[in-house]
């Protein structure tokens, strides 16, 4: 299993789909190469540089983390069943009564809609927040995501951190 990336109190917790086999085997989130996760967050402004998969600890100085909807790891997210999908949003809803975090981005429409029964849900922010958490819905940043490019997918990210108002003094005192 991977371990979250997370702190109490986070701008913003990003919460993947389930790990992918290249993240099992490095024990890192968004681990395979053609991922748009960290380029995306570098090009929205939530970081100053392009962090690397190994580097995800980092987030938590921007009050920035990381978990998963489902904590198996699969080669593609289609390999999970709805049931195990719905018991992950019931995870995750209890993880931010537990922690707290601002804001949570799900990266992934299909999982999102199935985790919290919401099957109009669109990319944006939704009505409904996860626990105490105001939600955000991302596009799937894996390569496989043919719907999105990294310039869209780092607008929507963009977004996000325009609406989540994360501090721009977070990122620009960590640089100096």
């Amino acid at each position: 299993m991977i371990e979250d990336v997370i702190a109490d109190g986070l701008d913003v917790l990003f919460c993947g789909i389930n790990p992918g086999l290249m993240s099992e085997a490095t024990g890192h989130h968004f681990a395979r190469p053609g991922n748009r996760f960290w380029p995306g967050l570098f090009k929205a402004g939530f970081t100053p540089r392009l962090l690397l998969p190994a580097e995800q600890g980092e987030l938590l100085t921007y009050g920035l983390g990381i978990t998963n909807v489902v904590a198996r790891p699969s080669a593609k997210a289609d390999e999970l069943s709805k049931a195990e999908i719905r018991e992950g949003g019931e995870r995750l809803a209890a993880l931010a009564e537990e922690r707290r975090p601002r804001w949570i981005a799900v990266l992934g429409v299909g999982a999102y809609r199935t985790a919290f029964r919401r099957p109009k849900a669109a990319v944006g922010p939704q009505e409904a927040g996860i626990g105490p958490a105001r939600a955000w819905l991302l596009p799937n940043p894996s390569g496989l995501n043919a719907h999105y490019t990294l310039d869209g997918i780092a607008a929507e990210f963009a977004r996000l951190r325009e609406a989540a108002d994360v501090a721009d003094e977070r990122v620009t005192d960590l640089t100096a």
